[in-house]
């Protein structure tokens, strides 16, 4: 049980973490200003702040639960996520700064038509409330559940939402950034310490490798492994972490609101490198708990389990503040960006002559409509048999269509805002129906990472096929300024030649590539 200490060490820290953020809202009088942080966050703070809604309590718990369960290809989800950053960094941020949009629905409106806009906010809006929202009120109560085994979960959720919620809806995203930077250190300090804790007792670095099933140790898994199969790792993970790193507005917020391009590159390469150290730091000492306590009741329990039990108090304390923390930085990152869709996608094309005082009084209202969501639904996570499988299985179904229209939309500018609308509703339908059969009625048994990449090929064959059917009738294209070319990239290389090699963000992308590829070799 937590000590008088641990509980003081909690309360001091979340109440600096909240003035921390309310001392960051002074002022905002216009929609930039709160939805994006006046466009003038530098490298580190936007790379810090990724990390930090990414890794967010709901990693910690699923992490840690997933390799205790099945093993540390749940790793291949943080790894590939390098490849997806590189691309971002490298193909779409140009054209998603350059078009100087608030949102992503906002970017796929210019890119096709105001139906593609509607249709992929509704979509994220869905997702950060009922997935990230949720997921991360799921489990930081979870945690504090065990600390507090009689208070009910949705009152801790409530708790925890309610202290996230109150600077969100009146700093906004000046004040989520802060906060994010402060967590981000946190995190990783408290993951070190605990990742530290949990080898010495299981006897060190070779004992666990050694006593550990090698099967548990492999990141690359036959075609039947129930958790991470090879065929789903190079076709549908990835896919769901370019929706998740290049389309989710929770994420890519944190890059528009960067001062320029250079800002924003670098930011996205420091997330991609922070993600290696998750391998060490939150994956294997679930491995680590198959020794030291192999009869945990449920996986979502493990790194719980080794806070509490392997910590002194008063760094109990300190590890239970950064849950708490991580929750409500996670919890704040959803809330500003689903506030964000709902003014600047929804309201405003409602009511274009709305000012901007009454823009962000409608932003505040909407953070607080969907906080109240999110807390009424993170209780009904704990009838999932996974909170990890939960988070990846509804992305499967329900992204491959956006996936589809950013991916071919930015290389090939025939794809038709028909098309796009085409995709959207016959790709929706598509993976409903995927989703009745395989999930609810269980008449197939197809994984879910072989769903996406089925249902993100259709959605390619439709987008495809409608437009060019379209192509005579609507004869406009969009504009080149939201496409990739390789005259740009040739342009760009003349510029990159007269500045310091190590300076380039070509070379730090191939360097993070090859460093990547050491780890996944070493335990392949």
């Amino acid at each position: 049980m937590i000590s008088s200490t641990d509980w003081l060490v909690v309360a001091c820290y979340v109440a600096l973490l909240v003035a921390s953020g309310l001392r960051r809202s002074r002022r905002h009088a216009t929609p930039e200003d709160y939805f994006l942080a006046a466009r003038a966050a530098r490298w580190p703070t936007i790379g810090l702040a990724m990390i930090a809604s990414n890794i967010s309590s709901t990693a910690l718990v699923g992490l840690a639960g997933a390799a205790f369960a099945t093993g540390i290809s749940v790793y291949n989800y943080e790894w590939t996520a390098v490849l997806v950053l590189v691309f971002f960094c490298v193909f779409l941020l140009p054209q998603l700064l350059h078009s100087r949009v608030f949102t992503m629905p906002e970017f796929l409106e210019r890119r096709y038509d105001a139906r593609a806009r509607t249709a992929f906010t509704v979509l994220t809006l869905f997702l950060n409330v009922f997935v990230d929202g949720a997921g991360a009120l799921y489990s930081g109560a979870l945690v504090c559940r065990v600390l507090t085994p009689d208070a009910p979960l949705w009152l801790l959720s409530c708790l925890l939402a309610g202290a996230a919620g109150v600077y969100t809806i009146i700093g906004g995203l000046r004040a989520v950034l802060r906060t994010e930077v402060i967590q981000a250190g946190v995190l990783m300090a408290g993951a070190a310490l605990v990742s530290c804790s949990a080898f010495a007792r299981a006897g060190g670095w070779h004992a666990v490798m050694t006593r550990v099933d090698p099967a548990a140790l492999s990141l690359i898994r036959p075609i039947g492994d129930p958790a991470v199969p090879w065929p789903g790792l190079l076709l549908g993970v990835p896919l769901l972490g370019f929706y998740y790193w290049c389309t989710n507005q929770m994420i890519v917020q944190r890059a528009l609101s960067a001062r320029d391009l250079d800002h924003g590159r670098s930011g996205i390469l420091l997330a991609g490198l922070l993600k290696l150290p998750v391998l060490f730091l939150l994956v294997l000492p679930g491995s680590c708990a198959l020794l030291l306590f192999p009869h945990v009741a449920h996986a979502d329990l493990v790194y719980p389990t080794l806070i509490v039990r392997l910590l002194p108090a008063g760094l109990i304390g300190l590890l239970v503040a950064g849950f708490v923390a991580a929750t409500m930085t996670a919890v704040a990152s959803m809330l500003n960006s689903a506030a964000s869709l709902i003014t600047m996608d929804l309201a405003r094309r409602l009511e274009p002559a709305l000012g901007n005082s009454r823009t962000v009084a409608i932003g505040r209202f909407s953070t607080a409509a969907c906080l109240a969501i999110a807390m009424l639904w993170a209780p009904q996570l704990a009838h999932m048999p996974s909170l990890w499988q939960y988070l990846q299985a509804v992305l499967a179904y329900a992204v491959p269509p956006v996936v589809a229209l950013f991916v071919i939309g930015l290389f090939w500018r025939g794809a038709t805002a028909q098309g796009a609308h085409a995709t959207f509703l016959y790709g929706s339908l598509l993976g409903v129906l995927m989703f009745v059969l395989n999930v609810v009625l269980g008449v197939t048994h197809i994984h879910f990472l072989y769903v996406a990449p089925l249902l993100f090929a259709a959605d390619v064959l439709i987008l495809v096929a409608v437009s060019r059917l379209g192509a005579r009738a609507n004869a406009s294209v969009a504009p080149a300024a939201l496409h990739w070319s390789s005259a740009a990239y040739s342009a760009e290389s003349a510029r990159l030649a007269a500045i310091p090699w190590w300076r380039n963000y070509r070379v730090q992308s191939l360097a993070l590539l090859t460093l990547t590829g050491w780890i996944v070799y070493a335990f392949h």
